[in-house]
């Protein structure tokens, strides 16, 4: 895809059907998972290469993906904490913590985002 534009999708590369909020605008990345209690499926934020969880009311999980969309590391954060810029990350996928082992997204594994119109 060569846009991304906000809007609902679906994650391909997990067995279960996933539904994704795709995040593409400023805004949209800026706001996030704030204000929320929690997710439906998940959030992708594209282009962003790190995340925080200042604001936020829940733990996540945070799949960095590669341009390709390879997972390159998953990581749990917790509410208040800042996580590393990844170089290589162009889009982040967060998720209720938990949600990425049972999904098995781990690093190495390709997903993919398919908008849902």
């Amino acid at each position: 895809m060569a846009r991304w534009e906000n809007g609902p999708g679906v994650l391909r590369g997990v067995p279960a059907r996933v539904p994704v909020e795709i995040a593409a605008s400023y805004r949209a990345r800026t706001r996030g998972l704030l204000g929320r209690d929690g997710i439906e499926g998940a959030l992708l934020l594209t282009p962003a290469g790190s995340v925080h969880t200042f604001g936020m009311r829940f733990a996540i999980d945070v799949a960095y993906l590669s341009r390709d969309f390879t997972v390159l590391a998953v990581r749990t954060m917790r509410p208040g904490r800042l996580g590393l810029p990844r170089l290589r990350a162009r889009h982040v996928l967060e998720a209720e913590a938990g949600a990425m082992a049972r999904w098995g997204v781990r690093p190495g594994v390709r997903l993919g985002v398919e908008p849902v119109r």
